[in-house]
């Protein structure tokens, strides 16, 4: 067997694969086992929640998982991303993905890892074809809506998942398109359910006014930050406590436009995510990342309810909440 996950000629499980991943078969099945073991994952964007995903698909037995990351290793990644050893000699001069790519080969020698290069912002569709899952974590917002749309267009169904921690905030969102999977009903039996989902460019541009008063702060936060970083060309994360004089402003603005009084967005809040620039609080991280690992081997094995359409967490409070946000209505 190569060093490629992807069981045997007729796609089932080798003897190895069995045995290693028997306590999951016994969890999830052979169906799904087998499925997963056939999935190429992409990851955009290698930093301290990502990360924890990576190693959570990888010990779980994916097929194939690409890294895409040309920036030089700083010493500010070492804070939250275990993956790069703590000695210059090593990650010196080298890309988050390749030192990240040699740290995860030693999780798992069944499952292939390797290194991407170029631009996510100038990647083709048909290069997108070689995987089934697109994670995409710390880009722009401009980038994410490109990735996403492209997904889209693609023949095949190509699942999308943008993921960011903010220090102790985090949001996932998700987009499965159309997805088919097999719930559990109550006394064991099955039923088969079908999910439809809006896209990135939908779920934010729906108008605030029409969603229910409990929706997450977060939700409307990120939407306001993302807006900002957008109308000032910034990265994410380039944003510092200075903004904030321009960040309320923005946030003036747009509670205006979508009618939603400003209290729903406390300043607090909007302070932390600022204070917080690139930084990722790696509590925050593993939760994260280990809720995108469960959701990315539920859509891969169609088994269980997936999170439509985000999830957000904030160790304030310490509640991870999933908000449904619905597709602007068409119209007539």
């Amino acid at each position: 067997m190569d060093g490629g996950g992807g069981g045997g000629a007729e796609g089932e499980l080798t003897a190895q694969e069995t045995a290693l991943y028997d306590r999951q078969i016994r969890v999830w099945g052979v169906d799904a086992q087998k499925r997963l073991s056939k999935a190429h994952v992409l990851v955009c964007g290698m930093n301290g929640t990502t990360i924890e995903f990576c190693k959570n698909i990888v010990l779980a037995g994916v097929g194939s998982l690409s890294l895409m990351d040309d920036h030089m290793v700083t010493e500010d990644d070492l804070n939250a991303n275990f993956l790069i050893p703590p000695d210059e000699s090593i990650y010196g001069g080298r890309s988050r993905a390749e030192v990240c790519c040699e740290s995860l080969k030693d999780f798992n020698p069944m499952v292939r890892v390797s290194v991407e290069k170029g631009d996510l912002s100038l990647v083709d569709g048909e290069f997108l074809d070689k995987f089934d899952i697109v994670v995409v974590s710390g880009a722009s917002l401009k980038t994410k809506l490109f990735i996403n749309d492209n997904c889209r267009k693609r023949s095949k169904r190509i699942a999308f998942y943008a993921i960011d921690c903010k220090d102790s905030c985090g949001e996932i969102f998700v987009d499965l398109q159309k997805h088919s999977y097999v719930q559990k009903k109550p006394g064991g039996e099955t039923e088969q359910q079908e999910l439809t989902y809006p896209s990135l460019q939908e779920a934010i541009s729906v108008h605030w006014s029409t969603l229910p008063k409990k929706t997450a702060k977060l939700y409307f936060a990120m939407r306001v930050l993302e807006n900002y970083e957008l109308s000032k060309g910034y990265n994410p994360g380039e944003t510092t406590l200075s903004d904030i004089p321009a960040v309320l402003s923005q946030r003036k603005d747009m509670c205006d436009k979508m009618s939603l009084s400003e209290s729903q967005i406390p300043t607090a809040l909007m302070e932390r995510l600022l204070a917080a620039g690139k930084k990722e609080h790696p509590p925050v991280c593993a939760i994260l990342g280990g809720i995108l690992g469960q959701e990315v081997i539920k859509s891969i094995s169609c088994k269980g309810d997936p999170i439509k359409n985000f999830f957000f967490f904030d160790a304030a409070d310490g509640k991870g909440v999933i908000e449904d946000i619905p597709p602007p209505p068409t119209a007539n």
